[in-house]
């Protein structure tokens, strides 16, 4: 399989942007199921959780939503009230920002807590994807520590970014997830988001994948790409991929 190929099937097809409304959303969806095979899951706020859902039905993409999103607050019953509501409305996957402010302080039950809390609410059907806002926490301990807590606190996927940072994924970041995942033993997962947004950028991720956990490893069930203007880029190549395969 192709890296563009690789990385399609891999990614997480986003619109979490301010002016967002239903009419984007149903682009998005209609998107998400391209000539070259679906993408994994379309992720998009809460409230568009119940359309995306339903346009989405029997597709085989799922539908991932974002709580505590972005701010990575500490209000653990605004979480699970959310997390409990998105759930209903047909999500299959949480991706829920940590409370890195508190780590930042030293407070690693807050964040335990909170990853907890959330992770209790999703049925066997969904997934949790904890958001470190590694951009944030910047020291490499401190991305490992957050790392830690999140697969002790049985997380299925660790995610770089909010994307709503100055600074988002880096390889730098993905390398002492990869690696604190390859660690732990644990079936964790990895997600990329914020700034991928060319072939490269993602053939660059998923090579630190195979490198650090094996190749074969990266695929839709462990590893993942947030991304918004990525498929663009990934549906170019494999477009010209076909064109030059249709000339042979």
């Amino acid at each position: 399989m192709s890296p563009a190929a690789r990385a399609l099937a891999c990614l997480d097809l986003t619109d979490l942007s301010d002016t967002c409304a239903p009419a984007a959303v149903a682009a998005l969806t209609r998107k998400a199921v391209t000539p070259h095979g679906p993408v994994a899951a379309v992720c998009v706020w809460p409230q568009f959780v119940s359309q995306a859902a339903g346009a989405l039905r029997g597709s085989g993409v799922k539908t991932a939503t974002v709580i505590n999103f972005p701010a990575g607050g500490e209000d653990i019953e605004r979480v699970m009230g959310d997390t409990a509501e998105a759930l209903r409305d047909g999500a299959d996957e949480i991706d829920l920002v940590i409370p890195w402010r508190a780590l930042l302080r030293g407070d690693e039950r807050a964040v335990r807590d909170i990853i907890g809390a959330a992770r209790d609410l999703i049925p066997a059907r969904a997934r949790l994807k904890t958001i470190l806002e590694t951009g944030e926490l910047r020291e490499p301990a401190l991305i490992r520590r957050a790392c830690e807590i999140a697969i002790g606190a049985e997380t299925h996927f660790v995610k770089t970014s909010t994307g709503k940072t100055a600074v988002s994924a880096t390889p730098e970041a993905a390398r002492i997830m990869l690696e604190a995942i390859r660690g732990s033993g644990k079936p964790v997962g990895f997600k990329a988001s914020g700034g991928i947004r060319s072939l490269a950028d993602a053939e660059l991720y998923l090579g630190l994948a195979d490198e650090i956990m094996g190749p074969g490893w990266a695929r839709p069930a462990t590893f993942r790409f947030g991304a918004s203007g990525l498929i663009d880029a990934l549906l170019a190549e494999l477009d010209a991929g076909a064109r030059r395969g249709s000339k042979a």
